[in-house]
């Protein structure tokens, strides 16, 4: 078989399905694409499962995994070795077999990585001294104090540092192994894996763990709940004060106090925080120039978006999209 990539994952007892499973059907999918298309006639990539010793292992949800070998097995032809994370993982970066594997491993694969907690795991083995990181948002802070030569950033979905990759929580792997197809086999086969799962393609590393409707407190009441949610489906809407408290029947003076109080920010900053994140995914996902996406995305006009950008990121909407294209071309 020509050039067929072998991926390792490394898992243990209490790993987190979806860790293992999600990049998985990534690198699975993308090579039964592959030879679909007509581009190959084998497969692409060659996925094992690594464990403390070959056979079944029992993940955090009871469902058990058969790992193909164990960690001393796992030596030379590599070309990614990606280590799992979940309730198991503190356990798991106390493993000697493990972090020996992973010691030996990093100088000889092409790249090395982690999703959600298994940050711990390389961080226990010492690949990530030096270097930039992340991990699931709830995790960040303890794997700033327990390994403070890491360089922890609470923000992004992924981070790359040279050859070695560190995810954020749970289907960040699938996002992360995305971008490893991308580097592989280009965009458009990216795209096409992306579409048959159903995945937002492609977020990058650098988008905010969290979604704007995520990290900001939603309602406890019903009407401003549902008009949180309308809020996002209708930026190039009214969205001023007095037209969205119309929509809830309020006053706009009582609406602004009461939107404060149970989301925790202002209307209008959360309508440019919705705004801005629509800009920036298309920025990133399409060729429109930025007078189309400001009209979009509700800004009225490319200056007004600019300022906004500005505000918020502290970067322009022709710099940030320059700075994406250099993270998905690197």
């Amino acid at each position: 078989m020509a050039n067929v990539k072998r991926i390792v994952i490394a898992a243990f007892p209490d790993v987190q399905v979806l860790d293992v499973t999600g990049p998985l059907e990534v690198f699975g999918r993308t090579a039964r694409l592959l030879i679909e298309n007509g581009r190959r006639t084998d497969l692409a990539y060659k996925v094992e499962l690594a464990g403390p010793q070959a056979g079944p292992l029992v993940t955090s949800t009871g469902l058990r995994l058969v790992a193909d070998l164990a960690y001393r097995e796992v030596k030379s032809g590599i070309d990614t070795l990606l280590v799992a994370g979940g309730r198991g993982a503190q356990a798991a970066a106390r493993d000697k077999s493990l972090l020996s594997c992973l010691k030996r491993a990093a100088p000889r694969v092409r790249r090395i990585g982690s999703v959600c907690t298994g940050t711990f795991v390389l961080a226990a083995a010492g690949l990530l001294d030096g270097r930039r990181a992340t991990t699931h948002w709830a995790w960040c802070d303890q794997l700033a104090k327990q390994y403070p030569e890491v360089a922890v950033d609470p923000k992004p979905i992924f981070v790359r540092d040279g050859h070695i990759y560190t995810s954020a929580g749970v289907t960040t792997g699938m996002d992360l192994a995305l971008a490893l197809v991308e580097e592989d086999h280009g965009h458009e086969i990216a795209l096409q894996v992306a579409r048959q799962l159903v995945l937002f393609l492609r977020r990058s590393g650098g988008q905010p763990q969290f979604s704007e409707q995520l990290s900001v407190q939603s309602a406890d009441r019903e009407p401003l709940r549902e008009l949180q949610r309308w809020m996002a489906d209708h930026l190039a809407d009214d969205l001023s004060v007095p037209a969205l408290a119309a929509r809830v029947a309020m006053s706009p003076r009582h609406f602004a106090r009461v939107f404060a109080a149970q989301v925790g920010t202002t209307p209008a900053r959360f309508v440019e925080r919705l705004r801005v994140e629509a800009g920036r995914r298309r920025l990133e996902e399409s060729t429109d120039g930025v007078d189309a996406i400001a009209a979009a995305c509700g800004f009225g006009t490319a200056e007004a978006m600019r300022r906004a950008f500005q505000r918020t990121g502290r970067v322009s909407p022709a710099g940030y999209r320059s700075t994406f294209k250099d993270q998905a071309v690197h």
